[in-house]
């Protein structure tokens, strides 16, 4: 199996609490320190910082699988014929992992899911959680996600883009990016941005849509901009899926 499942740092976890509920996600897990909601399509993962902390506002990128060492061994498989292993099982502070390494020096890890940890009931099923990953190397970015068994999806145009989906839930996608690679976080609904952005603004949010290119997407404050790193975005966006090819 396979998951999106980022894990966001902030200091303002009531407040997130309160977006993700207005956006459709369901509490699964958690106490007042960390907390894992599900959407439709994918998993995110809230852990509680103090304000101002380095992390504060950030995402890392995650997904679940069902067997750690399974996965790993799969993915290191996949990627043999090009000479590297990309994949490692450790010990992290909650259990078993596997740590994603890439080409570019980004990782990130593969958690084994919770038992019973299906999408919940109640979400809105129109909604998926969407991991990005920034680069300046979006072609070996895309080849490890390959590697991992991420399924490609057509994108509307032949640039450096790449978008795939998960078998078990979540959208991950790939950007170029100057710097460091990096994070992202946003979502993506399958259907009408309209009646989303109703039941934002009736829970107290004040959102805005845009028209973009191949496609709209909303925008909502974001609950951390403002009081932590200048680098966090203004916004979090929930972009109109279109299907392509």
């Amino acid at each position: 199996m396979l998951r999106v499942r980022p894990l966001h740092f902030t200091s303002k976890i009531e407040s997130w609490e309160r977006l993700l509920t207005a956006l459709g996600l369901v509490l699964t897990e958690g106490d007042t320190g960390s907390r894992v909601f599900d959407a439709g399509s994918g998993r995110l993962a809230l852990h509680g910082v103090p304000e101002g902390a380095a992390e504060d506002g950030s995402t890392v990128l995650a997904v679940e699988v069902g067997d750690v060492a399974e996965f790993a061994r799969r993915t290191n498989l996949s990627a043999q014929v090009e000479g590297t292993t990309p994949a490692e099982t450790i010990t992290a502070d909650h259990g078993e992992a596997c740590r994603i390494t890439a080409l570019d020096g980004f990782s990130f890890l593969a958690d084994k899911a919770a038992p019973g940890a299906d999408q919940a009931g109640g979400a809105d099923p129109a909604l998926a959680v969407v991991g990005v990953w920034l680069t300046e190397d979006p072609a070996a970015a895309a080849q490890t996600l390959r590697h991992i068994g991420a399924r490609p999806r057509p994108v509307p145009d032949a640039d450096e883009t790449a978008d795939f989906t998960a078998k078990n839930g979540g959208v991950l996608l790939v950007r170029p990016a100057s710097g460091t690679p990096r994070s992202g976080l946003g979502f993506e609904y399958d259907g009408s941005l309209e009646p989303l952005r109703e039941r934002l603004a009736a829970a107290g949010f004040h959102p805005s849509l845009t028209e973009e290119a191949f496609g709209r997407t909303l925008h909502v404050p974001n609950p951390d901009a403002g009081r932590a790193a200048p680098r966090v975005p203004a916004t979090v966006w929930i972009s109109e899926q279109r299907p392509m090819g």
